[in-house]
């Protein structure tokens, strides 16, 4: 599946109303979000074949992240089905609910934060396992470049802010939704990036 080019400034959402942090948890709403960031606008058969669902029922998940301001209808001379577009070019969810508009001390807001960031490492976890069954098929220059790391560190709390900021930094001008140099031969390439004490060490 190819990215189609809607380049757009850049644009990161911080969702910080517990009512689109709730639409945002149910999980085909999330994987239309990110489908549409990643491969960039689509109609809802496309993503109905891209998630395994139906296109009435991703026309309908659609329709509800619309009515939260995370999705819009993109302009087409198709007058059949119209395709959306991700209004984020990226998503910020805060400190797993703290700082919540509303019910910032709302245990269930707090709850569905934690279960969206949770649904979001399985959902990276699952493209990793599908790199690894398909990684003989790949050419050997992607083979070459692609990889999965890890490491343990020590740093302060301020150096892994820095930290992130200075990975955040190198990754921003590849962001595929937001990039207008991209040569020919350019594919869209999955990146995750976490950082946090380990539950393990001692603060």
């Amino acid at each position: 599946m190819s990215f189609t080019n809607d380049a757009r400034p850049e644009n990161r959402v911080a969702v910080t109303d517990v009512r689109a942090l709730r639409a945002l948890a149910h999980p085909l709403r999330l994987g239309i979000l990110n489908h549409l960031m990643t491969f960039g606008q689509s109609t809802a058969t496309e993503c109905a074949e891209a998630l395994g669902s139906t296109g009435s029922n991703c026309s309908y998940h659609l329709r509800s992240l619309a009515r939260f301001g995370l999705v819009e209808q993109a302009e087409s001379t198709d007058s059949r089905e119209r395709p959306w577009r991700s209004v984020a070019t990226g998503l910020d969810l805060g400190d797993l609910g703290h700082g919540l508009e509303g019910d910032q001390d709302d245990l269930a807001a707090r709850s569905l934060a934690a279960t969206l960031a949770e649904r979001t490492i399985d959902d990276d976890a699952a493209l990793a396992r599908r790199y690894i069954a398909g990684f003989g098929a790949l050419p050997t220059e992607w083979q070459e470049s692609s990889g999965l790391s890890n490491y343990g560190l020590r740093a302060t709390a301020e150096e892994l802010a820095a930290l992130r900021g200075a990975v955040d930094a190198l990754i921003r001008p590849y962001i595929a939704m937001t990039r207008v140099d991209a040569p020919a031969d350019a594919a869209v390439v999955h990146l995750a990036f976490d950082a946090f004490p380990h539950p393990d060490g001692a603060l």
